[in-house]
């Protein structure tokens, strides 16, 4: 089982940036894909981006995609969500999550450890 935590959500104004990070431990994290994903109120949980283990794979939503940049350090077991430009839009809790068997992945019913979230609220 892998251990996840995020941290570095917060408030902030329309137009302004945020790093999220997701530290991992456990057996062999470098070798997981890993992905986050967010939920607002009233709203079901959906994909955000994903990396697999070497970094060379990313996925991104299209709500996302040329704001948004995940990477992944695995000497540090951790993986980096940097946000710009966020909107009112992207106010939710996001959540990052490991999976253990198989490569990137949108779905998040392929992975398998999550963590209990970090809260990114922005002002308009």
């Amino acid at each position: 089982q892998v251990h996840v935590v995020e941290s570095g959500g917060g408030l902030v104004q329309a137009g302004g940036s945020l790093r999220l990070s997701c530290a991992a431990s456990g057996r062999t994290v470098s070798t997981y894909a890993m992905g986050w994903f967010r939920q607002a109120p009233g709203n079901e949980r959906e994909f955000v981006a994903a990396i697999g283990w070497s970094g060379g794979s990313t996925y991104y939503a299209d709500s996302v995609r040329g704001r948004f940049t995940i990477s992944r350090c695995n000497a540090k077991n951790t993986v980096y969500l940097q946000m710009h430009d966020l909107k009112p839009e992207d106010t939710a809790e996001y959540y990052c999550a490991s999976r253990t068997v198989g490569g990137v992945s949108r779905n998040g019913y392929d992975y398998d450890d999550w963590g209990q979230g970090t809260q990114v609220t922005v002002s308009s």
